[in-house]
């Protein structure tokens, strides 16, 4: 009897889940690398403040935060090798609006944002900005509309992806400007502005940061910021409801999440650490000069806040009334 007493015991303590954390074992996090997958492409927004963000946690905790970029699929790839990654904190995902967009244009994924994922944070958001080559016959957003209405399907425009934020801005710019303008989706934002510098493409919607130095080189012609008010990166162009197309607005916001399941005194620990960071002075000042704005929230606003941003975003994939092109 005894030794049935004593193998019942085993049995339990072997069958018992492992506990992954306490505010204990916490305060000990982390104790190794701590892998951040950014599913864009290296060079764009995503990844050069993951790649900020992370070098200022590995000087706070002492451990590298490594950034690998998994690319594909318009951000599906690395988000769901995210997901499959074991909820210790160990794995983070850097993303942003594409994932939200994801959820009503991507039904086939293998995931569910807010099922697989816990939000950590939000990090900053950007303005987007309208370029064209310089060979395309338009100065102002009100020309180029009017040279697409008389070249339906001829004139073309690159996103880094479906479901990004540039695709979606894309889009909402052709069904409120009534235009009939072809979708070249790249594997990348990099791979996509160079498209458009290039003279492969006529026009892109892009990051502020990333695409103010080429307009500042006259590689691309800017005709709007996406913002309510105008960039103080490009001054000079105009709002796009300035230039004629009322209750336009677009951004790109970025964020941490981690697999769901993530223990929540580590969630709490890298929320308070990101908060501090984009509370600092020398990174408002140099994302304010980028023309990226930061953005502050707890685990719990941040929740609210996605899911707040997969409802709008699947009201205008709705609006469109169409698969994307």
């Amino acid at each position: 009897m005894m030794r049935l007493r004593t193998a019942l015991a085993l049995a339990a303590i072997v069958a018992a889940p492992p506990v992954l954390a306490t505010p204990g074992l916490a305060q000990d996090y982390p104790s190794r690398p701590v892998k951040v997958i950014v599913p864009f492409g290296a060079g764009g927004p995503a990844d050069v403040t993951a790649r900020q963000i992370g070098n200022i946690l590995q000087e706070s905790f002492g451990q590298p935060f490594v950034v690998e970029n998994r690319t594909g699929a318009g951000g599906v790839i690395g988000t769901q090798d995210a997901v499959k990654s074991p909820p210790d904190g160990y794995t983070l995902l850097m993303m942003s609006n594409t994932q939200t967009a994801n959820e009503s244009l991507v039904p086939q994924r293998k995931y569910e944002l807010m099922r697989d994922l816990a939000p950590i944070a939000p990090v900053n958001y950007s303005d987007l900005v309208i370029v064209v080559h310089p060979s395309v016959q338009a100065k102002t957003l009100q020309e180029f509309i009017a040279l697409a209405k008389s070249q339906p399907g001829k004139l073309n425009y690159a996103s880094s992806g479906q479901g990004t934020p540039y695709h979606m801005a894309g889009e909402l710019f052709k069904a409120m400007a009534s235009i009939d303008v072809l979708h070249v989706p790249y594997r990348n934002s990099g791979e996509a502005r160079s498209g458009v510098i290039g003279g492969q493409v006529q026009m892109m919607i892009d990051a502020v940061p990333a695409m103010a130095p080429n307009v500042a080189e006259n590689q691309v012609r800017a005709l709007a910021t996406t913002g309510k008010t105008r960039s103080t990166v490009l001054p000079n162009a105009p709002t796009v409801i300035e230039a004629g197309i009322p209750g336009y607005e677009a951004t790109i916001w970025l964020g941490l999440m981690a697999p769901a399941g993530t223990p929540k005194p580590i969630i709490d620990k890298l929320n308070a650490a990101v908060n501090a960071i984009v509370k600092r002075p020398d990174i408002v000042k140099l994302w304010t000069q980028q023309g990226a704005v930061p953005m502050s929230m707890t685990p719990e606003g941040f929740d609210k806040f996605l899911r707040g941003d997969i409802v709008k975003w699947g009201e205008v994939v709705r609006k469109f009334d169409r698969p994307p092109q």
